[in-house]
């Protein structure tokens, strides 16, 4: 065999390598993402919990104090470096962006700072090195000097602040932030204020990491996920082609996730259609694949007005069981009813009022990102 009929072969070998390994990584990511919708150790079958917290944590009603105290903007008694002043009437005429309109004392560890003479994002460099240091999000926020208005900063940004509000998100469904992050969060900000030579406005560290801790707990208590399986009967497998066939006639769209969204007004997602073996839809396999059986699920905090969706979802999943000639069945494959039905909305509906309750609408901003 020759020195090129080697090597080709060689290439060749790397390259079929290559496409599988890609494949298992784009599995893999997928499974991270639904894969907590097909366990099959529900106390419901079709309505479900979250798995993404932490299963260590304990679980307690979130406190009312908490409540009153964002509805107020301000920050629950403690230390008195934990109040943060309100902005003054009228010196905040607009919100560019919406992570600075969504800051609030409840959901961050928020920290400002007041500069003696106004400067660009650049003077936080510091902070743009570490800003992903941190597990969860981090928002700048800079008033502007001439328009007196609120922007989300960007290192890069030549516009001059007078303040900047730095914070870090406390909650997200990989849990609370931890009690040492939040120290050094606070540590990194407040060294770049004495560097600065600005004054910061701080809240407690300790106090916030309590918080931190309630609203997770409050989260976890409603992350709920409703689905509803369509399977064929028999051993009868669904062609690709014919579920996104059916699902273009409901309005539904592939996306790069893998999954056929239905989509509002605003491009957030209602709810999904996803394929029940794990594997994500692909456009360029959908005239050769085939599944045993399809999910259409609802990410109940995700959601705006979930308990309304839950009823477009079941229309939906009768629709798709008359064109595909499936029937509708808990992960236990038993048919579900229209009483089941009727079960999972009633619990959607009390999840949806407790969250709207406790100041977190369901779909809302504020939601999509605790619910990230």
């Amino acid at each position: 065999m020759s020195e090129l009929q080697v090597a080709l072969l060689a290439i060749g070998f790397v390259a079929i390598v290559a496409v599988y390994a890609f494949g298992w990584w784009q599995q893999r990511q997928y499974r991270r993402k639904f894969g907590a919708a097909f366990r099959a150790s529900h106390a419901d079958a079709l309505y479900r919990e979250s798995d993404a917290k932490p299963d260590d944590q304990a679980r307690q009603a979130f406190p009312p104090e908490m409540v009153e105290a964002v509805l107020n903007d301000a920050v629950p008694d403690g230390d008195d470096t934990a109040e943060m002043p309100p902005v003054e009437e009228g010196a905040v005429t607009t919100l560019l962006d919406e992570s600075c309109s969504l800051l609030d004392t409840r959901s961050d560890f928020i920290i400002e700072l007041h500069l003696d003479e106004p400067g660009p994002a650049a003077v936080l460099d510091g902070l743009w090195q570490r800003k992903f240091d941190f597990g969860k999000p981090v928002h700048v926020c800079g008033l502007t000097l001439g328009a007196q208005r609120w922007e989300r900063a960007i290192a890069e940004s030549k516009t001059l602040y007078a303040r900047f509000r730095i914070a870090l998100q406390l909650v997200d469904r990989g849990g609370a932030v931890s009690a040492a992050k939040l120290a050094d969060f606070c540590d990194l900000v407040l060294g770049l204020a004495r560097n600065i030579k600005a004054d910061a406005t701080v809240q407690d560290v300790n106090e916030t990491h309590r918080h931190a801790v309630d609203l997770d707990q409050f989260c976890a208590e409603v992350d709920q996920m409703a689905g509803i399986n369509l399977v064929p009967p028999g051993e009868r497998l669904l062609p690709g082609v014919k579920i996104a066939q059916a699902a273009a006639l409901q309005g539904m769209t592939l996306e790069s996730d893998g999954a056929f969204h239905l989509l509002d007004a605003q491009a957030h997602s209602l709810f999904t259609l996803i394929n029940q073996d794990a594997k994500p839809f692909q456009g360029h396999t959908l005239e050769t694949s085939s599944t045993a059986g399809i999910t259409l699920l609802l990410d109940v905090p995700r959601t705006l007005n979930p308990a309304i969706q839950f009823d477009l979802m079941a229309r939906i999943a009768h629709e798709f069981a008359r064109e595909l000639q499936t029937n509708l069945v808990d992960d236990h494959r038993v048919v579900l009813s229209d009483s089941g039905l009727a079960l999972i909305r009633t619990r959607i509906a009390g999840i949806e009022a407790k969250m709207c309750d406790n100041g977190i609408v369901p779909g809302s901003g504020q939601a999509r990102r605790l619910f990230a």
